[in-house]
């Protein structure tokens, strides 16, 4: 039975990587550019692009990747460039036909009312957003002004459909969901199911769910081939034992990745000394589709080596109180030391396992105190 704790502190704390917790700090050295930041942004400049018309191909995604300001001016030039261009044919066509000048009773106008280049920009304005005010029409008079008008109305309602469905795309984008979508500060390396394995917890904090959740783990670290082909940004995936023993994962309360270091793990030879001079990175991906919308999104953050707390373990968040399940975010990042061995996996099966390793070293210990204890 969990114990019964109190809901939530009056601490109560979020970021959106959890709380800042005290966690023992190492000595920073300097290190290489981090490929994915804490918060999910990818770390890399693409520059000396020379086809910049690929961008063009894909107009809509371009103007959904924009920034909200140049959107919005986009946004505006399009509706009043339009007005003014057909402001010009509307002025064009009442000029042709003399409706500017030409008065009397017989006199049957392109388009009544239309005495200057304002009037004309006015009907423009009128047609295209379908406001009626009673005063301007198009008459049967001239056949290009109907073609003008059926030309204008096809053209508003591509540049509606266009500009439309970026803002949309824009304020439903799902990175927006993955923002209350956290991980934990750091991650940890400690035995689990006598094995040693690396940890993160992760957590969502609206109710509304993410379906179909998965969590995928890469190691990013510099590698060279057998060939002397050196490759700055190796990307190894590595297995993952999730929760629920599924590829999917129910994500209502906080749960804890593990992935077992075991002779396929890239971190098979790594050990506690080794992890503080290691160069490498461990990427996150948290996807799944948005309950509400319907919409997929990712999280992403990445761990570097001095993130990485070997020997400590998370500390429970869930608590048991009136009968249901309640959730203490302002421990989603505390751990605790645990007892585990310094060295790395490789070494534990050589020795026969976690359970010969604590054997051999429980045997060595007594040799010493033996050795240290006083004759008589």
């Amino acid at each position: 039975m969990l114990s019964r704790k109190g809901l939530i502190p009056e601490d109560y704390l979020l970021t959106r990587l959890a709380e800042d917790v005290l966690q023992p700090k190492f000595k920073t050295k300097a290190r290489k550019a981090r490929f994915v930041a804490k918060n999910g942004r990818c770390n890399v400049a693409h520059t000396n692009i020379r086809e910049q018309g690929r961008f063009l191909q894909d107009v809509f995604t371009t103007l959904v990747d924009l920034k909200w300001i140049h959107t919005l001016i986009i946004f505006t030039m399009s509706f009043l460039c339009s007005w003014l261009l057909f402001g010009m044919v509307w002025w064009l066509v009442a000029f042709a036909h003399g409706d500017l000048y030409q008065k009397g009773d017989d006199f049957v106008p392109c388009v009544t009312d239309i005495h200057s280049f304002s009037s004309a920009f006015l009907f423009s304005i009128e047609v295209q957003v379908t406001i009626g005010f009673g005063g301007r029409m198009v008459t049967e008079e001239c056949l290009s002004a109907i073609i003008i008008l059926i030309v204008q109305n096809i053209v508003g309602l591509v540049i509606n459909a266009i500009m439309l469905g970026c803002i949309f795309m824009k304020t439903a984008q799902a990175n927006r969901r993955a923002e209350t979508l956290i991980f934990s500060k750091h991650a940890v390396i400690s035995v689990r199911n006598d094995k040693l394995c690396f940890m993160v917890r992760i957590g969502d904090l609206r109710k509304s769910m993410i379906i179909s959740a998965t969590v995928r783990m890469q190691v990013v670290r510099r590698t060279s081939t057998p060939e002397g082909e050196l490759v700055p940004l190796d990307q190894i995936d590595i297995h993952m034992d999730n929760p629920v023993g599924t590829n999917g994962i129910f994500l209502v309360s906080p749960l804890i990745i593990c992935h077992v270091i075991d002779k396929s793990s890239p971190l098979y030879e790594l050990s506690a000394s080794d992890l503080l001079h290691e160069e490498l990175e461990v990427i996150v991906v948290l996807e799944g589709v948005v309950e509400t919308t319907g919409i997929t999104t990712q999280a992403r953050t990445s761990y570097v080596s001095e993130e990485i707390l070997w020997g400590q373990r998370f500390v429970p968040t869930v608590s048991e109180e009136d009968g249901m399940y309640a959730v203490d975010y302002s421990k989603f990042g505390n751990t605790v030391k645990v007892a585990t061995p310094c060295c790395s996996a490789k070494k534990l099966d050589e020795v026969g396992g976690i359970e010969q390793f604590r054997l051999t070293e429980g045997q060595t210990r007594q040799i010493r105190r033996n050795v240290k204890r006083p004759h008589n």
